[in-house]
């Protein structure tokens, strides 16, 4: 318990530091002094663990004789000394309503809550500690009394469990991985093990899961550029729940069947490790992952993590191309390859761009003048694209011809 004497009183003090003479001390612990109560309860709790035994058990006895419902302005007052703070979080007949005004109290000192967590049998008084996620963080040793304690609840103890694993458990794994990784010779892997978000927690993937993702990592931190990523779209990280990124799995299992018939069990199981991982580790790996990881996350549908696999400094012309004629991915994705000046001189790019019915307007009109007149005549006539695209190819084309 706290030895720092909070009140200025001269009489508290002469009394709690044993200048006072030892009737005087006596009456102090019999509560036969005026003075007012905040006083009289520091001098008390003070006195309570005097080695005179006479002093020691008249304050006990009027400690314990005081009526609850007149402590609870001072379990709720921030300028409580904190002995008596951590007074009442120890004594059992102080309540319920004391107890929960002490736990919301932000000067009740975190040892006085731990205390009250392994003590207390009120399950409401554990579940308003479990809510404090600061003061779980800054003192562990409440997370353990509370999962101890018989008396928590299922809500209570999936908070402290929670935090556990956020602060604690997710922290320390992530650091062994990184070691282990780094010892490997792995670098951007035990980077992006050292930031992710969903390594080790129950809506992400396992630390073993993990380390077979660590080998689609290629790309370094101080190879990758962010600067593409707009307000917008940062919003956008955090804008999904743990169903949607299920569904969004079972979407790219069925289009990597459909489209390449690719659909063997190490895949599936791969689609589903990368795909369930929280948005912003998605977008790290589609900008720092192998050609294999990028295949999969260019399907994505969010589409910050789509555009984040054309912004990898490892992605190779065959792969735009072949992203270029993709029917499933977001527009963003296909107005990027068309803006990118190397990409858009390379004629089979731009091709399947003009042929793309997802490629945005703007885009395919920028395109059409570069495209050569027997593709225009085709085009023309490809039902698959929007009327519009067909007009502007029919004019190009007649143009040219002369007509």
């Amino acid at each position: 318990m706290s030895d720092e004497i909070k009140s200025t009183n001269p009489v508290v003090t002469a009394i709690v530091t044993g200048k006072a003479p030892q009737p005087a001390r006596l009456m102090a612990a019999r509560g036969l002094l005026p003075m007012p109560q905040e006083d009289l309860l520091e001098t008390l709790v003070a006195l309570e663990k005097s080695d005179d035994e006479e002093i020691a058990n008249a304050a006990r006895g009027t400690l314990y004789s005081q009526e609850p419902d007149s402590l609870l302005p001072i379990a709720e007052d921030k300028e409580t000394a904190p002995s008596i703070l951590e007074f009442l979080a120890i004594w059992s007949g102080a309540g319920r309503n004391i107890h929960e005004k002490l736990v919301l109290n932000s000067s009740t000192p975190d040892e006085a809550i731990a205390q009250l967590a392994a003590k207390s049998t009120e399950a409401s008084v554990l579940e308003v500690i479990a809510l404090n996620q600061q003061r779980l963080v800054r003192s562990p040793s409440i997370i353990d009394a509370i999962l101890a304690n018989p008396a928590r609840t299922a809500e209570s103890e999936r908070r402290a469990k929670e935090t556990r694993i956020e602060f604690f458990e997710k922290e320390r794994g992530a650091q062994q991985i990184a070691e282990e990784l780094r010892a490997r010779g792995e670098n951007a892997a035990a980077e992006f093990a050292e930031s992710a978000e969903s390594v080790g927690t129950e809506d992400g993937i396992s630390i073993e899961d993990f380390l077979i993702i660590a080998k689609h990592i290629e790309v370094t931190d101080d190879d990758i550029d962010d600067s593409w990523l707009s307000l917008e779209l940062i919003e956008e990280i955090y804008d999904e729940s743990f169903e949607q990124r299920l569904a969004n799995a079972e979407r790219i299992i069925g289009e990597t069947l459909m489209e390449s018939g690719d659909q063997t069990p190490e895949r599936v199981s791969l689609i589903r490790k990368i795909v369930v991982m929280k948005v912003k580790d998605r977008m790290k790996l589609a900008m720092k992952g192998d050609r294999e990881a990028r295949s999969i996350l260019i399907r994505d549908s969010n589409r910050v993590v789509s555009t984040g696999v054309i912004q990898n400094p490892r992605i190779s012309d065959q792969e735009v191309e072949a992203i270029s004629a993709m029917r499933t991915i977001s527009d963003d994705v296909l107005r990027m390859i068309g803006n990118n000046r190397a990409w858009a001189r390379q004629y089979p790019i731009i091709h399947n761009l003009a042929r793309n019915p997802r490629t945005p307007l703007p885009t395919v009109f920028t395109i059409l003048p570069r495209i050569y007149t027997k593709d225009l005549k085709s085009l023309s006539q490809n039902r698959n694209v929007s009327e519009a695209v067909r007009r502007q190819a029919l004019r190009l084309s007649s143009a040219r011809s002369g007509n």
